[in-house]
Formats: structure tokens, C-alpha cells, sequence
């Protein structure tokens, strides 16, 4: 599986953005994507998720916020990102659960982070 993220980048408080991944892959489906974040001395959390369904979690800090959606192609994931914070800033990944089709098992990709600068 490949990822590929964009749209990172600095935005004052209040501000917006959005964030896109590309996923491409041969050796399985892609049964959900993601988004994460990991502020700095934070841990990793759960931005927001989306089922090939179209089932969607969001993390309790940016409900209300943050919109996880596919594009038309269901090849692209966005995440928007409104009224932004300065406890957002974070690296954020985009992630890929797939079904191999080689053992039917559901694997997990990491794309490479994308920073978000939020500042005050």
C-alpha cells in the first residue's frame, strides 16, 4: 500500500485546512482509512476514520471540528479541519487498512506525517 498525504502547513487559531491521501495498492482492498496525529511530548491518538462503508469515528477532541470524507474516486481520503486550535498541532498520518489478498488478514499502512502548525 502507498500513501501519499498533502496539505499540511501553518494556520493561525481559528483558522482552517485541509488534508488529503492518496491510497494506492495491489495486493489487497482497503477495508478503512485514518487520520492521526502526535502533538509534540504527546502520544499518538485517533484523528478520524472512515469505513469503506462509510462508518465514521472521530477522536473526542475534534468532534465538531474536524470532517473525514472520500473523494470520488474513494481512492483519495480529506480530512477539514475547522476552527483549529493550538493543542492541534501535530504531525498528522494517514492510515490504510487493507485485506491482503494473499491471507485474507487485515494489515495496517502508515503514510509519512504531514506537520499542521496551528499558531496562536
Amino acid at each position: 500500500v502507498q500513501l501519499q498525504a498533502s496539505g499540511g502547513g501553518l494556520v493561525q487559531a481559528g483558522g482552517s485546512l485541509r488534508l488529503s491521501c492518496t491510497t494506492s495498492t495491489t495486493t489487497g482492498t482497503i477495508d478503512a482509512n485514518g487520520w492521526y496525529r502526535q502533538g509534540p511530548g504527546k502520544q499518538r491518538e485517533l484523528v478520524a476514520s472512515i469505513t469503506k462503508g462509510g462508518i465514521i469515528n472521530y477522536g473526542d477532541s475534534v468532534k465538531g471540528r474536524f470532517t473525514i470524507s472520500r473523494g470520488r474516486n474513494e481512492s483519495t481520503v480529506y480530512l477539514q479541519m475547522d476552527s483549529l486550535k493550538p493543542e492541534d498541532t501535530a504531525v498528522y498520518y494517514c492510515t490504510a487498512d487493507q485485506v491482503s489478498y494473499s491471507d485474507y488478514k487485515l494489515y495496517r499502512s502508515w503514510g509519512k506525517g504531514t506537520l499542521v502548525t496551528v499558531s496562536s
